[in-house]
């Protein structure tokens, strides 16, 4: 197998995937690692995105979510979590 990629590589372009598609589209951990196979043809593996996908959960950059399945999303901000709002 040629070089492989770095896991915070992985991480990153995992992360830049789902920000970018976030309210739009939903990924499982297998659609990740698929987008990944294709981005960096030879070079990544299951066990790399596996790796990469337990970084983004364990730094909190991501969140699972279960709605008929499990997803990995964006963590939710809550309203009342809201840093900016101002009470008055």
């Amino acid at each position: 197998m040629a070089d492989m990629v770095p896991v915070e590589e992985i991480a990153d372009a995992m992360f830049k995937m789902i920000k970018d598609a976030a309210g739009k589209k939903q990924y499982k951990s297998m659609d990740l690692q698929k987008a990944m196979k294709e981005l960096y043809p030879g070079r990544v593996d299951k066990q790399l995105c596996k790796a990469a996908i337990k970084q983004l959960i364990n730094s909190g950059r991501c969140i699972y979510t279960y709605f008929g399945g499990s997803y990995i999303e964006l963590p939710h901000v809550e309203g009342a979590a809201n840093p900016e709002q101002t009470e008055t």
